[in-house]
């Protein structure tokens, strides 16, 4: 059976302001849905103590967008036990979050700006097909983020990549 494209990555956050804040940074400026989630279904899905409040914020680049693609920032109340803070390049197991930007550089001076906790300088990336400006760098609770400088209208080409 069939899955969707993603429709978005959930982002457990210890500051859901802060956090706004960073992923508004790189243009996700819409808000999908905003509000408590119900205690009760967030119990059941992801097992939080009883008691527990979740926060969510659901952002997207742009009202127009379409519905995939976005970051939902979710503030668990009380804050569970946080993984350790991650630092530096990818570990086995993690994810990244991957982002075309454009104006590249303005894009990851406004990441620096909004918190981001570890932002090495770009490289050219090269590649059998192109080359491009990449950077990886962590949000403020340390998820990864890779920038790669190309059109963000790019997501839309449905073309395989050739590389002969």
């Amino acid at each position: 059976m069939p899955v969707s494209s993603l429709i978005r990555s959930a982002v457990f956050c210890s500051d859901l302001e802060r956090s706004t804040i960073f992923y508004r940074a790189l243009g996700l400026d819409a808000v999908y849905f905003e509000g408590d989630l119900d205690p009760e279904s967030s119990q059941g899905a992801l097992q939080v103590p009883e008691g527990s409040t979740l926060r969510c914020r659901i952002l997207k680049r742009g009202a127009d967008a379409a519905n995939f693609g976005m970051v939902g920032l979710f503030e668990l109340t009380p804050a569970p036990e946080p993984l350790p803070a991650p630092v530096g390049p990818p570990r086995l197991g993690e994810t990244a979050l991957v982002f075309y930007a454009r104006p590249f550089m303005e894009v990851l001076t406004a990441a620096r700006g909004a918190g981001a906790t570890w932002s090495p300088d770009p490289i050219t990336f090269t590649m059998p097909h192109r080359s491009q400006m990449e950077v990886c760098l962590r949000d403020p609770d340390g998820v990864l983020i890779n920038l790669i400088d190309r059109d963000p209208a790019e997501q839309f080409r449905n073309a395989a990549v050739s590389v002969g």
